[in-house]
């Protein structure tokens, strides 16, 4: 059963201990990078091959994870789903993961590997994408509900370039 309130540090755990290759974008990444924003998912890009895909299958399995859109089906991914460019919600016991295949213009992890830094999430280390890739990305879907989040991800940037 879900937690009510998402623990994403036990999430990133699962994925580490499997050795998943995955890079932290959305909400939890510009948190990572300093943004004053609230969020309610983990978003991650992982690396599709089907090495990775395997590790992130067992990652997802201890994780209890199913699809969110039918939650009394439980359905499970599959390494097809996660070959995928498409957009996977998934619930886990410790909260909501939304796994997309790409970003932004159909940036994957091979794309975004560059753009990405070490940071830190508790004890962990882990890759999330550089706040001024993130803009970038959040720019290209121009969703509504990222329209206030650039403003407050571009002044984020404009605060940590003045305090470098």
């Amino acid at each position: 059963m879900p937690t009510t309130i998402p623990d994403f540090l036990k999430i990133l755990k699962a994925l580490n201990k499997y050795e998943v290759d995955f890079i932290i974008v959305g909400g939890v990444c510009a948190v990572l990078n300093g943004a004053p924003i609230s969020t309610f998912d983990l978003d991650l890009v992982h690396s599709r091959n089907d090495d990775n895909i395997q590790k992130l299958l067992s990652a997802l399995n201890e994780l209890d994870a199913f699809f969110r859109e039918r939650p009394d089906l439980r359905l499970k991914s599959e390494a097809s789903h996660l070959a995928a460019t498409g957009h996977l919600l998934i619930m886990t016991k410790h909260g909501p993961l939304d796994i997309p295949g790409t970003i932004g213009n159909g940036y994957g992890y091979e794309d975004l590997i560059e753009n990405s830094n070490e940071l830190r999430a508790g004890k962990l280390s882990v890759k999330a994408l550089s706040l001024e890739k993130l803009i970038e990305v959040k720019e290209q879907t121009m969703r509504e509900k990222d329209k206030l989040a650039i403003l407050i991800l571009k002044q984020t940037l404009i605060e940590k370039l003045k305090n470098k």
